[in-house]
């Protein structure tokens, strides 16, 4: 390079999103639409992220042929729908797991309890349609299992829940994870749930359900264990 040449180097702007993704490829983590990937997120980066989704969708609106410019009721919309999904429908990927005390089984439980109806609200990822529904859980416990609070099952199926996914893995998910923290002899997941990628477009059928269920240990093998935990949420039902 000649002498009196002047290098001008450039700043690289990289957005948000380009960073955490940079870190979560270094790390070798999965970020599908139904994983959590908190751990890649650093602080305060959540509000930018809700700043360059925002901008994103606000384009969206402007490509459907809205003058959200001149439009108040859509001015503002790309970035409260961007709030929405990061804040609040979403959660379960850009948060921490809440935190879960476990207790031994001091009393040596070993008989059916069952948590539930939950409430919970997800949604679809291949329509980002609403999914709400009921989580019913069914633990057998045995001496060696830990025991976690009540709020704490509700707690742990709304983190699951709140990602863009199908049912069927969600429901896959809370119970490897309740089997993860738990430790029983058997574990039951069932989850019924409205879809309005059902209801609201395709079919437009608004009677139909979906529901799900997981089995483990005891659950699975013992027929008379399984019909109890079923009977009793028709019951409560």
């Amino acid at each position: 390079m000649p002498d009196d040449a002047i290098a001008v180097f450039k700043p690289v702007h990289t957005t948000v999103s380009q960073r955490i993704r940079a870190r979560l490829h270094a790390s070798e983590a999965r970020f599908f639409a139904n994983d959590n990937i908190a751990a890649c997120i650093e602080a305060g980066e959540l509000d930018e992220l809700v700043e360059e989704v925002g901008a994103k969708l606000q384009d969206v609106l402007e490509s459907l042929a809205i003058d959200s410019a001149a439009d108040h009721n859509t001015r503002d919309t790309g970035r409260r729908v961007a709030r929405m999904f990061i804040d609040e429908v979403f959660a379960g990927r850009y948060t921490a797991m809440p935190a879960v005390t476990e207790f031994p089984n001091a009393s040596a439980l070993d008989e059916l309890m069952i948590i539930g109806p939950i409430t919970v609200r997800s949604a679809c990822s291949h329509h980002l349609c609403p999914v709400i529904g009921k989580v019913w859980i069914g633990v057998m416990p045995n001496q060696h299992s830990n025991l976690i609070g009540l709020s704490k099952y509700a707690r742990l199926a709304q983190w699951v829940m709140g990602r863009p996914q199908i049912q069927e893995e969600a429901v896959l998910q809370l119970a490897d994870l309740l089997q993860q923290k738990v430790r029983p002899d058997g574990l039951a997941v069932l989850m019924q749930a409205d879809h309005f990628c059902m209801q609201w477009r395709g079919v437009k059928d608004m009677g139909a359900k979906m529901t799900n269920s997981v089995m483990r240990g005891a659950f699975k093998t013992d027929a008379a264990l399984r019909s109890e935990f079923l009977a009793l949420i028709r019951a409560r039902s």
